[in-house]
């Protein structure tokens, strides 16, 4: 029986972020995906020209309708950008006892912002505490918590409730990426050489979908973590191979089986 998961996340028509990476990540990682649309954007490689929310009634039609009929193992959350429509979706799942991954999406790879500043105490203080693991780049943690270090951010998200943080290091500087999987236990990094390529759009809804599959599946966190991190240092390998779009292009998240 193949593991089943439920995005709830903005659509990217450009299909390199949001659903649609997502229901590629899922599926690159041999797991089956439900998905909840919370907006649809006009979104190219370039930008973000338009965003339409979709009613909270209606996202929380769809989830409460997946929920009825399919066991979902893990749900991976994204794009949600007012503080009613956070809400609506903590209540939706307040039944759900699953693992749940929470990317903090703020602001597209175009700097387009999805996520209204209005939005994220709501987010705090109403999905921090569900979350197994919370995914911030460094950003998006400034956002959250403030600048400080990557040790100190991480602790004062779990002081608001998460789980487990992974403080992802793609926007920091220098030939090497680290990311931090830090938790009440410890702390774990996971290191990979920069790769020297524009085509990163949608890496981070790639990445915490791929962590979720993994979950989904029944891993530990630390090797859902490992293999999604290996699995996305190759995805960002190949993606100039693609040939999409002239601004910030997908990764490459079948470069396992096409190229």
């Amino acid at each position: 029986m193949a593991a089943r998961a439920l995005t709830i996340a903005g659509s990217d028509s450009g299909g390199g972020a949001g659903i649609q990476a997502d229901l590629k990540a899922f599926s690159a990682m041999g797991v089956y995906a439900a998905s909840v649309v919370t907006a649809v954007t006009a979104q190219n490689t370039k930008a973000v020209t338009a965003i339409h929310p979709i009613p909270d009634d209606v996202v929380v039609a769809q989830i409460k309708t997946v929920l009825d009929d399919i066991h979902i193992d893990v749900v991976k959350i994204g794009m949600l950008g007012t503080p009613s429509l956070i809400a609506a979706v903590a209540d939706a799942l307040a039944g759900y006892d699953g693992p749940v991954v929470l990317d903090p999406v703020m602001v597209a790879k175009s700097g387009d912002t999805l996520l209204a500043d209005s939005a994220i105490d709501a987010l705090k203080s109403s999905l921090f505490a569900r979350a197994t693991l919370l995914t911030p780049n460094l950003p998006e943690a400034v956002k959250l918590v403030g600048e400080g270090s990557t040790q100190a951010q991480a602790n004062a998200l779990l002081e608001l409730g998460a789980s487990a943080v992974l403080m992802k290091g793609g926007h920091a500087d220098g030939e090497t990426c680290t990311d931090h999987l830090v938790s009440q236990t410890g702390t774990q990094a996971f290191s990979a050489p920069r790769v020297n390529t524009r085509n990163t759009h949608g890496t981070g809804c790639s990445y915490s979908s791929a962590i979720a599959a993994g979950l989904a599946q029944g891993m530990a966190l630390r090797d859902a973590v490992s293999r999604a991190h290996t699995w996305l240092h190759q995805a960002i390998l190949h993606a100039d191979e693609l040939h999409v779009g002239r601004g910030h292009g997908p990764i490459h998240h079948f470069h396992a089986l096409w190229k």
